[in-house]
């Protein structure tokens, strides 16, 4: 299936400022809540849970409509228009206006973090449905598997091109400072706002059948059912797999930012991960072509060992090797070039390999699986884990009478035995299944 420009284009637009909103939330709701409100691990993870929950029930219920009313384009367009307006609604939650409210600093920080949990369920309602049911299903009926790894690794990189992008963005803020979150709400929502609009004049309906004869909940628990599993079990062992992988990175994820910049003291964080982010994301795209050749049970392996040496080093130094200045900031770059090659290229492996086993014209009502296994599941899992690790943190005072948290390298530690897990089970299921397309 040969695509046209215009495809491609809206690939990379959808998918880029998709994955930029994404990071934000992912990996900035945590500073911001954890700056603005003082959160601890706990609250962290339990945001990062209720947005996990939120975005698997979205994405079931939605991609499911979507596949019964037989479009995409609707759901990814309309879907970015109204989640770039909840983007920009978080800049209306700040602490001043809280505390001149409920008074007491303790108090209004319980609000805000509240109100930021809620909001963060909300935002994600939109965004899933818009991205996760709708782009998705829209990228699975677009492409076929001539093209799909290529896709796929376009698709991959695009989270390491968008944490360059906000990175770079958020160069400029001071995030101590809660104006510049309101200008950072505003930035991000009007771009995914603008996208969603520009979306109905890029975006090609792919060919999508007349919905068949089950009803719209049959549709909603068809991947659930008995019959359906039999008859996919490689989408599911795939599916179990995936789950496992996704669990070790967000046993850490919600940590990463806090980690270099208060534990490590890395005030210039994002002038180091920059150019390991650049060189991640070249590899993750020739990576999707590898896959797209050499097939899943020849590249998944290679992206999992890159990760656990990323794990390794990021967890030994500076914490079991004492190093400082450079001597600290070279392995660190070393070990975060390392993981985010391993996760990105990993995810462009896992990622061909769900969509190639998605049954034809059905990728609707797979999205919520997929998201099950991508977003709530280790979502749930992994940051409680990362809770756990970090039950024993040290703390720093505040100016403001509150306490936060430091981050420990023994969140890499615990990523790297979830994954030994999933790698032991890969190594099983290939050597099994050996001269079969596992």
């Amino acid at each position: 299936m040969r695509k046209n420009r215009k495809f491609w284009a809206a690939l990379i637009i959808f998918s880029l400022t998709g994955q930029i909103a994404w990071v934000v939330e992912n990996m900035y709701f945590n500073v911001f809540i954890y700056k603005m409100f003082r959160a601890s691990a706990s609250d962290i993870a339990l945001m990062v849970t209720a947005s996990a929950v939120a975005a698997t029930l979205t994405t079931i219920l939605m991609g499911a409509l979507s596949d019964r009313i037989g479009k995409r384009k609707i759901f990814m367009c309309a879907g970015y228009i109204a989640w770039g307006i909840s983007i920009i609604s978080f800049a209306l939650i700040r602490a001043d206006v809280i505390s001149s409210l409920f008074g007491a600093v303790t108090g209004a920080a319980s609000v805000g973090i509240t109100l930021v949990i809620i909001m963060d369920c909300v935002m994600t309602f939109f965004g899933s449905t818009a991205n996760d049911a709708a782009y998705n299903a829209w990228l699975t009926d677009s492409t076929d598997t001539g093209n799909r790894g290529a896709a796929e690794g376009i698709n991959s990189m695009m989270p390491l091109i968008s944490i360059l992008v906000v990175f770079g963005g958020f160069m400029g803020f001071d995030l101590d400072r809660a104006s510049s979150w309101t200008t950072i709400y505003c930035i991000i929502g009007g771009l995914v706002l603008l996208i969603g609009i520009l979306g109905f004049f890029l975006v090609e309906e792919p060919a999508v059948p007349s919905p068949d004869s089950l009803g719209y909940f049959p549709t909603i628990l068809y991947g659930f059912r008995p019959d359906v599993i039999r008859k996919n079990v490689s989408l599911y062992l795939s599916m179990a797999a995936f789950i496992v992988f996704n669990t070790a990175i967000q046993v850490y994820m919600p940590y990463l930012i806090i980690y270099y910049e208060q534990t490590l003291g890395m005030a210039d964080y994002v002038l180091i991960m920059a150019p390991a982010i650049i060189l991640a994301a070249v590899v993750t795209f020739f990576y999707g072509r590898l896959v797209d050749r050499f097939g899943f049970r020849k590249t998944v392996l290679p992206a999992m060992f890159l990760l656990m040496l990323g794990f390794i080093l990021l967890y030994l130094v500076p914490s079991r090797i004492p190093a400082e200045g450079l001597s600290m900031k070279i392995p660190v770059f070393i070990g975060s070039l390392l993981m985010m090659s391993g996760y990105l290229s990993g995810m462009a492996a896992f990622g061909t390999q769900l969509r190639n086993y998605t049954p034809e014209h059905m990728a609707g009502r797979f999205q919520g699986l997929r998201i099950l296994s991508q977003v709530l599941i280790p979502g749930i899992i992994g940051p409680q884990i990362g809770a756990w690790v970090l039950r024993d943190a040290p703390t720093v005072a505040n100016s403001d009478g509150t306490v936060s948290f430091l981050p420990s390298a023994d969140i890499f530690l615990a990523a790297l035995i979830v994954l030994a897990v999933v790698v032991i089970a890969l190594i099983i299921r290939l050597l099994r299944t050996k001269g079969q397309n596992a």
